[in-house]
């Protein structure tokens, strides 16, 4: 069974007995140290709003994505003397946005999609091919350097449809250089970060991440050979090449991936984008094949309360990876896992989602020493009992976070009713 499978998604269902805090994106300023930018981003096409595009300092390696109704927020740091922040997004032209050196708020950026361009490009290859040369040059794609990331991470359960435990956490993970293809020394550590977690006794059954941090390690796709990239098992999956794509003005193959044979363990179907020029992997989107739910449960399931039946439904991967000085390096990664949970006894079962999320919002490369072993979150910790209760009305401070979406607004406003 591959490790990474357990490292990545162990799920241990257990009673949540924590204290709760308000939970808000912040934009305070109190000391003026950097200016704020928030707005939409849509499709200029059908005016639709585009999720995870990456919202970029331009010259920097700061930024962030958009949350699911399409809005970011960004924070510039004035000694930045940034100019230009640029949007991007998978297939369309990128955008850019003048700086003021104010705050700019209510912005709606219309990003044009290239599909018109696709008319002219003819695709030739053969896919499995395509991914075996990607795999010989990830060296030389890829950070060379040891490296420390600066993320944000949230963490969020919900029952049927309304939330019951929402964390997040700004983190840094050391990365050591690509040119080792494994994540045995590379670490998280938890800087600041809190949560709001229901108390309702119906709401006491809940979904803990172990490890769920460390989400930014072991779904490394690249990085990671454990998880799906080494050479000798590409034989276990059938290649297929679908209609390429452009990603900040590069074409990309699309080449699309499903189980060729039956193993122990459960495999994958998904997608693979990889840049046409230097044949690197800049996007993996990725789920769990649930034909066989044994398999499935064996991959996301530590243990369960007696007397529970636990039925997975699906678990999804987005691993995103952007250019930075020239190499590629981690963006963006997301993990949905959904599952139903039966009772003996009991004539419904309940359904559960936990989702979770990293942006990476800085990168530093010189001189950058590992995360002591004492304050590396561990694999079997639970992130929801590693953060702590904050009131501060300024918590994130110029940190870069994902926005919170109408959603989730709507239930920490909910959550927060219940301790007044």
């Amino acid at each position: 069974m591959k490790t990474f499978l357990y490292q990545s998604v162990t799920l241990l269902l257990a009673i949540l007995l924590s204290s709760t805090v308000s939970l808000q994106a912040e934009t305070t300023n109190k000391n003026g140290d950097y200016i704020t930018v928030c707005g939409v981003v849509k499709n200029k096409g059908n005016n639709k709003r585009l999720e995870y595009a990456n919202v970029t300092i331009k010259g920097t390696n700061v930024g962030t994505v958009t949350n699911e109704n399409g809005e970011f927020t960004l924070k510039v740091k004035n000694d930045l003397q940034a100019q230009l922040v640029t949007i991007s997004h998978v297939g369309f032209i990128n955008e850019e946005i003048r700086l003021t050196g104010n705050d700019m708020s209510n912005l709606t950026i219309s990003m044009i999609p290239q599909n018109n361009l696709l008319n002219e490009v003819i695709v030739r290859g053969d896919a499995e091919n395509i991914i075996k040369d990607a795999i010989h040059r990830i060296k030389a794609n890829y950070g060379d350097k040891d490296c420390l990331l600066t993320g944000f991470y949230r963490e969020t359960a919900r029952k049927r449809q309304h939330y019951i435990n929402i964390s997040e956490a700004i983190i840094d993970v050391f990365k050591t250089t690509y040119n080792n293809r494994s994540t045995n020394s590379d670490r998280v550590q938890i800087i600041k970060g809190r949560k709001l977690l229901s108390d309702k006794s119906g709401d006491t059954l809940a979904v803990k991440l172990l490890g769920g941090p460390n989400l930014a390690v072991y779904v490394d796709v690249v990085k990671n050979p454990d998880v799906l990239l080494e050479e000798e098992d590409l034989m276990y999956y059938k290649f297929k090449m679908e209609e390429p794509t452009f990603i900040d003005h590069r074409l990309q193959y699309v080449i699309s991936l499903s189980p060729r044979v039956n193993l122990p363990y459960a495999l994958y179907f998904g997608r693979l984008y990889v840049d046409s020029e230097s044949m690197a992997i800049t996007r993996a989107e990725l789920s769990l094949d649930m034909s066989d739910r044994n398999k499935a449960t064996q991959v996301i399931l530590m243990r369960k309360p007696f007397g529970l039946i636990f039925k997975p439904q699906e678990v999804t991967y987005l691993v995103d990876y952007k250019e930075r000085d020239g190499r590629m390096c981690l963006n963006y990664v997301r993990n949905e896992v959904r599952f139903k949970c039966d009772w003996k006894r009991k004539l419904f079962s309940t359904g559960y989602s936990v989702v979770s999320e990293m942006v990476v919002t800085d990168l530093n490369d010189e001189n950058v020493k590992n995360i002591p072993h004492k304050v590396a979150f561990n694999l079997h910790d639970a992130f929801s009992d590693k953060v702590e209760a904050f009131t501060d009305e300024d918590f994130w401070g110029a940190y870069n976070i994902i926005a919170p979406t109408e959603s989730l607004e709507k239930a920490v406003n909910k959550l927060k009713k219940q301790y007044k």
